[in-house]
């Protein structure tokens, strides 16, 4: 993975080579991006399903924290907007993507745990999010985790958060499984369903989205800490490299920025950013 280091020296260096030449010929020429140089890309999995996080438009362009989070390492690695290949990293594939070398690295709401740790390396993390509740914003009845007990609660089919609301918090919720969370947000709006549950900044993301503003609220509730890193391969040292943008991009106020610009509409009130290396458990 030197190629990447050696990647933001040669722009580096072109770009003195030009200012030179620029100088030297008192040319009025425009100059071109930082990473415009080469035809070398770099390939970054992102989800493509999550507003506010990672998505990818009808227009075809990509948004969200994730997507903003990468676009500023690929630029502190020496590469411009255009030179990065967005690629679906969905939940089951991303160790995979990795391992294969389909990607350089993930930024996918990616939770360090112990069990990908095994397979993969992390950066970060970036962001702790939490596993809450999204409910209606008129709906006063649910304020503390114990009260979702004989309510109608949603997530999608095959996810882990509402069971370990049923099993540890609220065993006598109803929960109900759909296919997808914007079912769930259906079902939420139309009141035939009392709550959602998944990571605070997913839900966070729905809500954010304009069709959806001031309809909902988030819970607060903690319920647990999901530490989101960027994905690399084993032994990569594209991991150092990753941490000193990621502490850049909290030195500068970007990551501020990212976060208020996609997850602030929702009323999402996030952690400080998390140091790097330090995973809470």
């Amino acid at each position: 993975m030197n190629r990447f280091r050696n990647r933001r020296l040669a722009v580096a260096a072109a770009a003195a080579v030009v200012l030179s030449f620029t100088a030297a010929a008192c040319s009025d020429d425009g100059g071109g991006g930082s990473g415009g140089g080469d035809d070398e890309k770099i390939t970054v999995g992102i989800k493509f399903d999550q507003p506010g996080l990672g998505l990818k438009t009808p227009d075809g362009k990509y948004t969200g924290l994730d997507v903003d989070v990468a676009t500023y390492v690929a630029k502190e690695l020496g590469y411009d907007p255009g030179d990065i290949d967005w690629k679906e990293a969905k939940s089951a594939d991303r160790e995979t993507l990795l391992q294969r070398g389909d990607v350089d690295f993930i930024a996918a709401t990616y939770s360090i745990t112990p069990q990908r740790s095994e397979k993969v390396d992390f950066a970060g993390p970036y962001l702790l999010a939490h596993q809450d509740v999204l409910m209606r914003s008129d709906d006063d009845s649910i304020t503390k985790p114990a009260d979702l007990n004989n309510k109608k609660l949603c997530s999608v089919t095959g996810s882990t958060s509402a069971q370990n609301v049923k099993t540890k918090l609220a065993p006598q919720a109803q929960l109900q499984e759909y296919g997808g969370y914007s079912e769930c947000l259906t079902g939420l709006e139309n009141k035939v369903i009392d709550a959602l549950t998944t990571d605070d900044t997913i839900l966070a993301g729905y809500a954010a989205q304009p069709e959806f503003q001031g309809k909902f609220k988030l819970g607060g509730f903690k319920m647990s800490n999901e530490n989101y890193g960027i994905g690399v391969q084993k032994g990569s040292e594209l991991k150092a490299q990753i941490n000193e943008a990621l502490e850049k991009m909290v030195a500068d106020g970007s990551w501020q920025a990212a976060v208020d610009k996609n997850l602030g509409p929702a009323g999402y009130q996030n952690e400080p950013p998390p140091k790097i290396g330090v995973v809470v458990p």
